[in-house]
């Protein structure tokens, strides 16, 4: 319940997917930090509704829907409420699984700094800002901010957000597979092992094919092959992966995740892989692009439950 002198603003930043990407943190503006490659980013992501109580002094917290905690959300939301007098309760609403590679941690804090910042009369610009500083600093990730600034295919073409970053997008017809074979994976281990960043440079190889020319075909033939050369798929990414290219689907492991993303070539190949994830029970989910990146909203949802990619198995999400 709130009070009638609450104050409400809520906002919705997408979920995304990496195909490839390549770290570049060598900027001395940490806003220019982050990653080139290219992903899609999906229609379902991170709802955020935030609440202001009026009070004396400023208090922050951050409500999830699973066990948390939320540090990232919770850096953003603290960083957008500064000089706000009063209680700041931001409630999270995951459509999609939390440290399975599917950018929960960009969104959750571009949708947090959205939904603050509308309470505390701060603009976009600042509000994409401090998310992806968060989530640069909290080591979620290297670029996932700027990704979902639009919906579609996206292509990093400099590393960071705008105006030192700079992303294209592209629309992203076919529909995508994804699915959850393990247990999450998180992301600061990854990006704190210089080893595994030299690896995922080295795998990066051949991007430019991407970067010059950004197209659906070019995205999904690099992303298999990153996922071949990276070294982060256990074996069973790696078996899933690849039984879903035997079922006529182009495949790849979600960065960071044990999950994969799968674009079946035809209506045949759709209904192999279908059946697949089915006779395997795997947690999966058909789903779209989005048509657009983050936004405030006015409402959330009237059924989120259902839409949730965790709660649901394969017989029933098809």
């Amino acid at each position: 319940m709130t009070g009638s002198r609450d104050r409400v603003a809520r906002a919705f930043a997408p979920g995304h997917i990496t195909g490839i990407f390549r770290p570049d943190v060598t900027s001395r503006d940490p806003r220019g930090r982050g990653s080139v490659g290219a992903g899609v980013v999906l229609e379902l992501g991170v709802w955020a509704e935030a609440t202001h109580s009026p009070g004396t002094r400023t208090r922050v917290q951050v409500e999830g829907d699973g066990p948390g905690p939320w540090p990232i959300s919770e850096e953003a939301a603290r960083r957008m409420a500064y000089g706000l007098p009063g209680r700041v309760t931001v409630r999270l609403l995951h459509q999609v699984p939390v440290g399975q590679g599917f950018g929960t941690s960009a969104a959750g804090a571009l949708a947090t700094a959205l939904a603050v910042g509308a309470l505390a009369g701060r603009s976009r610009a600042e509000a994409v800002a401090v998310a992806h500083l968060s989530d640069l600093f909290g080591g979620g990730g290297l670029g996932g901010v700027s990704s979902i600034l639009g919906g579609g295919l996206e292509v990093r073409l400099r590393p960071g957000i705008p105006p030192i970053g700079k992303a294209v997008h592209r629309p992203f017809p076919p529909s995508l597979l994804i699915g959850v074979v393990g247990k999450p994976i998180p992301s600061p281990e990854v990006l704190r092992d210089p080893r595994a960043l030299r690896r995922i440079s080295q795998a990066s190889a051949g991007w430019e094919r991407l970067r010059d020319h950004p197209t659906v075909g070019q995205f999904l033939r690099v992303s298999e092959r990153f996922t071949d050369r990276a070294g982060l798929s256990s074996p069973t990414i790696i078996r899933a992966v690849r039984s879903l290219r035997r079922c006529g689907a182009w495949a790849g492991q979600a960065m960071f995740g044990e999950s994969f993303f799968a674009v079946p070539r035809s209506s045949s190949a759709r209904t192999k892989c279908l059946e697949w994830l089915r006779e395997e029970d795997l947690p999966a989910v058909e789903l779209h692009a989005a048509g657009s990146g983050a936004r405030w909203v006015r409402s959330l949802p009237a059924s989120l439950a259902g839409a949730v990619v965790r709660r649901r198995r394969a017989p029933q999400a098809f």
